[in-house]
């Protein structure tokens, strides 16, 4: 049995955190993403601006929440939030522009909801998916980059047991595990550090859930982890 694991060390660290897992399975994501989901894309980054309400951008409650979370661990110099650098996009006026279907639709829920999103291709994972700590050195070449650049010990990191699935929390997916027009099952993911967003976090992964199976069929499971209920099977 193949699991997702929250472990102890993470927890110690973010007690609060509530993780929205989507399990998609059967999908197609074959194909270029259809009208309707890159007009849901569209405006959503039309209306994401309603995050950026401030005048100091990293003064917006979307952004400071994972500033202060990034400075609990160790990091790469530079790295932020997932759902800091769509952000920072919007604040440039350079749309989140669409990639496939089933990204189109979990960034879709990102700039809908101002919660990092993010997806993995499960048939690609070598053994359990572990968000932890890192020992240092494990395994990985970002998107988009042809050389390695592994992670750093103490670093907070999504791993398997071949490497790093997805680097400083959410900063960057690896190529070995991303979401392609070949996935069929997909682990999907949105997060919350903020306590006091816990009804949306829940609202967001739901239509996340909902959406995926509307456009690319199959089914879908939703699951809200916490240092309760650190596990889930994947199978």
């Amino acid at each position: 049995m193949t699991k997702f694991i929250i472990e102890k060390d993470f927890w110690e660290l973010f007690p609060d955190t509530q993780i929205g897992i989507v399990l998609a399975k059967g999908i197609d994501n074959t194909g270029e993403s259809s009208a309707e989901v890159k007009d849901m894309l569209a405006k959503a980054n039309q209306e994401s601006g309603k995050f950026l309400q401030e005048p100091v951008f990293s003064e917006n409650p979307v952004v400071s929440v994972w500033r202060q979370a990034y400075r609990k661990f160790k990091t790469k110099k530079g790295a932020r939030s997932s759902i800091e650098n769509l952000m920072k996009r919007v604040e440039k006026g350079k749309e989140v522009g669409s990639i496939n279907p089933l990204v189109d639709i979990y960034n879709t829920m990102s700039l809908t909801y101002g919660l990092p999103a993010g997806g993995e291709d499960i048939d690609s994972f070598a053994g359990n998916l572990r968000l932890t700590q890192a020992q240092g050195g494990e395994k990985f070449i970002a998107l988009g980059d042809e050389e390695p650049d592994n992670a750093l010990a103490g670093e907070i990191a999504y791993l398997d047991d071949e490497g790093a699935v997805c680097r400083c929390w959410n900063w960057r997916d690896g190529q070995r595990t991303m979401l392609t027009e070949n996935t069929k099952n997909a682990f999907l993911i949105i997060e919350c550090v903020d306590a006091s967003r816990t009804d949306e976090l829940r609202e967001a992964i739901e239509k996340l859930a909902e959406l995926t199976v509307a456009h690319l069929g199959g089914r879908a499971e939703v699951a809200i982890m916490t240092k309760e209920n650190p596990e889930l099977s994947l199978d």
